[in-house]
């Protein structure tokens, strides 16, 4: 699972497109704004209502869920009447408000809760549902049995699940009124990681990323948002679109066939109502976001720098908000050493970078990695990788929770609204002020070394996608003498592409010279080399252009640079890196055994994180990747990869009589036997393929 190959300029784009739909980040170019107008700068305008409308819901939830129904009636009121217009909705509305009224015990509120049930409840009660009136009655008995009874005949009435409950249905319900629907990132991740889990349960794996899967994706789901048509009437849906949500999202077949009628056949509306339900640990998403954007050189250094030091002066801090004069000065000198005091950063800013500047070439540099870092001089700090690199660098600024004022989230069409709801999105605090919700960083142990170490691996990956390969031989040398030791296969590379650019420019005896010096011994040391080596040489023959683009491309050969030098300096990759490579592997292996295509992987972005067009040899990235995994794979997790290998060419050959077998047959045998669709074409491979042969001798 480790070594499965991602495209991760994919990945940076989905990811960058999801942080800004959520508002985590603003473009440094931007300038200093405050963190409502900047997010309101940084999307389109129909990214802002999305992103205001699941503001909305996440108040809405909040505040059923803390109790406080009339504030959540106040906003769906305000905002979203048609969602008061279902007298389902509103009745379990109208019961929740009756039964939080006598939970706080005063006379008053009680005579509050019997007016409720004059008023509101009962004529609600009437027209509801069937079952409303008799819910009506039953929930009387709240009257009279205290709420911490837990044997009373309302016990259930009193629980607090019960909001939890009424809270997800309304998401449900007004995430697909408003149409606000997650970002891509947050619903692959969802849909991945679902996937990963019910295949590892099925194939008895044990889970790389258990720890991490468990935390960030709850057990627990919504409740569904139902259509208020009847139930009984016959679907009349494909039965390939209901067999597809079905396996897709975990549903009984009923429960697919609800949620169609829902989108009244929509498929992919569907499918995104169901992603939705099941919920994610935001503040631990944006953690894994976060670290991917500071390992990637996404997000800029402003960012390390404040979660390191939240001591520092106010005035230390502004330094780095005040655009790209101060980030470049951190960019260029870094961070001073771990036993500088605050003052002394701020006094000796311009020195460092003085000092750095004229440091030469011909000082003693340690071998190893914290001291070497901090004693080899800085020879990547250059003006001329700044400027592009800063521009490119985005600030983190967090989620923020606090809905903000808006006129057209309203859904009726009854023009516009605008209601100052009561009760808070998390602290009380009231509506309209920039309360923000900070999650825990993961990078409060990052030292000043690391940043060095992450600003040092990021310029070395630049030169490498500029396709510098002879720059870059020299500069990781300069900061590691004995990594391309270790990596021969890298070193190979970044010299097949240095050959490749002097043929080009005509250089030939300059190319021999590198190929006799570099790729020949490299290549006689490692047999798996001798092929590359050949078609190398190739190009002495016909020169061209092209013969550059049929190689490696240089952001897959970044990338495994960028891995293998964070390991030999002791920068670890994001955990959200071995989520991507796990949960795309465990993807890829689900559908062998399903025996046919996702429909969804092309809406989900999958099919372009899986698009490697030259990946790096296979041999280069296990053996990269096996000498880490030593050191943190269990004795299981290796025997559970072997026997992954034996499942994967079980697969490979069943899904060679995928195509003897008539879809009908296939879904008939799914729909009767309620059956994975792999299960069910290995009963029909017993049977010649006959679905009535299979049904007989199951029910037989």
């Amino acid at each position: 699972m480790d070594s499965t190959p991602v495209n991760w300029e994919a990945l940076d784009s989905i990811i960058i497109n999801f942080a800004k739909s959520e508002h985590l980040i603003e473009d440094s170019s931007s300038g200093p704004s405050s963190p409502t107008s900047s997010s309101s700068a940084s999307s389109s305008p129909s990214s802002s209502s999305s992103y205001r409308s699941r503001l909305l819901i996440l108040q809405i939830r909040r505040n059923i869920e803390a109790g406080k129904v009339d504030a959540a009636i106040d906003i769906l009121q305000g905002h979203a009447p048609v969602a008061l217009e279902d007298h389902r909705i509103l009745f379990r509305l109208q019961k929740q408000k009756f039964i939080e009224l006598l939970r706080r015990g005063t006379e008053k509120d009680r005579d509050c809760a019997i007016q409720c049930l004059r008023r509101a409840l009962a004529p609600c009660a009437l027209d509801a549902y069937p079952e409303a009136y008799e819910e009506f009655k039953h929930a009387l008995l709240a009257l009279i049995f205290d709420k911490d009874d837990q044997y009373s005949p309302v016990a259930n009435e009193w629980s607090e699940r019960r909001r939890s409950d009424l809270a997800g249905l309304l998401s449900s319900i007004l995430r697909a009124h408003l149409q606000a629907y997650d970002p891509i990132f947050s619903m692959t991740l969802r849909y991945l990681i679902s996937i990963h889990k019910v295949f590892c349960l099925r194939q008895g794996i044990s889970s790389p990323i258990f720890d991490l899967t468990e935390r960030l994706l709850f057990e627990d789901r919504d409740p569904p948002a139902t259509s208020q048509e009847s139930l009984y009437d016959s679907p009349p849906f494909d039965e390939v679109d209901i067999q597809a949500l079905a396996h897709a999202v975990e549903l009984t077949r009923q429960g697919a066939v609800d949620s169609l009628r829902f989108t009244k056949g929509d498929l992919f509306q569907a499918f995104q109502n169901e992603l939705c339900r099941m919920r994610l640990d935001f503040s631990i998403l944006d953690e894994l976001v976060h670290e991917y954007f500071i390992y990637r050189g996404i997000t800029d250094c402003t960012t390390i720098v404040s979660l390191l030091e939240p001591d520092l002066s106010n005035s230390y801090i502004s330094r780095f908000s005040d655009g790209e004069a101060s980030i470049n000065n951190v960019g260029t000198n870094g961070l001073h050493e771990d036993n500088a005091d605050h003052g002394s950063i701020l006094e000796n800013d311009s020195d460092m970078r003085s000092s750095s500047d004229m440091m030469t070439n011909n000082e003693d540099c340690s071998t190893s990695g914290t001291s070497r870092m901090q004693s080899c001089p800085r020879r990547l700090r250059r003006s001329r990788y700044e400027a592009s690199r800063e521009e490119r660098r985005k600030r983190w600024r967090g989620r923020f929770d606090t809905l903000e004022r808006t006129s057209d989230i309203n859904i009726s069409g009854k023009g516009n609204q605008q209601v100052v709801p009561s009760g808070s999105v998390a602290t009380g605090d009231k509506y309209g002020k920039d309360k923000v919700s900070k999650s825990s960083s993961s990078f409060n142990h990052i030292s000043s070394v690391d940043i060095r170490k992450y600003e040092t691996i990021l310029e070395i990956k630049e030169l490498v996608s500029k396709g510098m390969a002879a720059e870059v031989v020299e500069e990781v040398t300069a900061v590691d003498p004995e990594f391309f030791t270790q990596n021969p296969y890298l070193l190979f590379h970044l010299k097949q592409v240095e050959f490749s650019q002097l043929v080009n420019s005509g250089s030939i005896s300059q190319a021999l010279k590198v190929a006799c010096a570099h790729l020949g011994p490299l290549a006689a040391r490692n047999e798996c080399l001798i092929k590359p080596l050949k078609e190398t040489l190739l190009l002495l023959l016909k020169p061209n252009e092209e013969s550059l683009s049929k190689g490696i491309p240089w952001s897959t050969l970044a990338n495994t640079l960028q891995v293998a030098m964070g390991r030999r300096l002791g920068v670890e990759e994001p955990q959200l890196m071995k989520i991507m490579r796990a949960t795309l592997h465990t993807h890829t292996e689900w559908f062998k055994l399903q025996m046919c295509k996702d429909r969804f992987e092309g809406f989900l972005k999958i099919d372009c994180l899986k698009e490697i067009s030259v990946p790096i040899r296979d041999d280069a990235t296990a053996k990269a990747h096996a000498d880490n995994s030593l050191h943190t794979s269990s004795q299981v997790t290796t025997s559970s990869s072997n026997k992954l290998g034996e499942d994967i060419s079980i697969s490979s050959q069943a899904s060679s009589s995928e195509n003897i077998y008539d879809e009908n047959a296939i879904l008939k045998v799914m729909e009767f036997l309620a059956l994975p669709r792999a299960d069910a074409i290995h009963l029909l491979m017993q049977y010649n393929g006959n679905a009535e042969t299979v049904i007989q001798q199951i029910f037989s």
